[in-house]
């Protein structure tokens, strides 16, 4: 217990001296509200439960976790194709790279125009930023399995499938989910993206319509929602890294 707390107090006496200052600087120089509002009246929006933000943070939550399961296997499947076929990786692996540097906002609309304005968009587009990371992590781990385990399990018979599950997939575990992690975050901000580009509901949404009405206190509660969503999207990947990892370090100490 005195270990979490140890790690936990310094970010959260950082973050309570920003709000004490942030707080402070709007009362000395009276800011409007609609320019920046404080922190104690972002808190009272939020706490009003302002014009159906639950729901829209459902549909976000929803529209994330969809996209985040469906970016990650595109991206772990790429990465096992091209572990597999390494002629393959060096042919394609530098148009992965080209295909980050095409920014999302700019492509957002031209999905919209090919696929409407359902869901098939959003998806593509959380999509597009979850799977780089996560094939990249997992080809780094898989390239980085211990070369004389491999050779050891080779010379003991081992088919390319008992290769690849009792040795190479549990070595890259703990860089696939350094990618999993990183594409957590990413599929919030995909989400919404999508929903600024055409949505009738969702935060992304929620925010296109408060900046229209100039309630930048309602914007900002937007953005605390979708931070909380990151952090919960990325605590529920630690948490399953902790169990899967344990659990894999378990079995493979009883197999000794």
């Amino acid at each position: 217990m005195r270990m979490w707390w140890k790690d936990v107090w310094p970010p959260v006496v950082a973050v309570l001296l920003f709000l004490g200052a942030w707080q402070a600087a709007v009362y000395m120089f009276h800011i409007e509200d609609w320019i920046l509002p404080s922190p104690a009246g972002i808190a009272r929006e939020a706490a009003s439960g302002a014009q159906g933000l639950p729901g829209h943070t459902l549909a976000t939550l929803r529209l994330t976790l969809t996209g985040f399961v469906i970016g990650t296997a595109v991206g772990f499947i790429i990465a096992l194709i091209l572990h597999m076929l390494p002629g393959l990786k060096t042919a394609l692996y530098p148009l992965l790279v080209v295909s980050q540097n095409v920014p999302t906002i700019a492509l957002a609309p031209l999905l919209m125009i090919w696929f409407g304005f359902g869901m098939l968009p959003k998806i593509i587009v959380i999509t597009l930023v979850c799977f780089f990371p996560v094939a990249v992590a997992a080809m780094d781990g898989l390239a980085r399995t211990d070369r004389t385990m491999m050779n050891y399990m080779q010379m003991a018979g081992a088919g390319r499938w008992q290769t690849f599950s009792k040795l190479e997939l549990p070595h890259a575990l703990p860089s696939l989910f350094s990618g999993l992690r990183i594409a957590a975050t990413y599929s919030v901000m995909g989400a919404v993206i999508g929903e600024w580009i055409g949505s009738d509901r969702g935060i992304g949404y929620y925010m296109m319509l408060q900046k229209s009405a100039y309630r930048t206190d309602r914007v900002f509660v937007a953005i605390v929602i979708v931070v909380l969503l990151s952090l919960l999207m990325v605590g529920l990947i630690t948490l399953l890294e902790k169990r899967l990892i344990r659990w894999n370090a378990k079995s493979r100490e009883v197999s000794r």
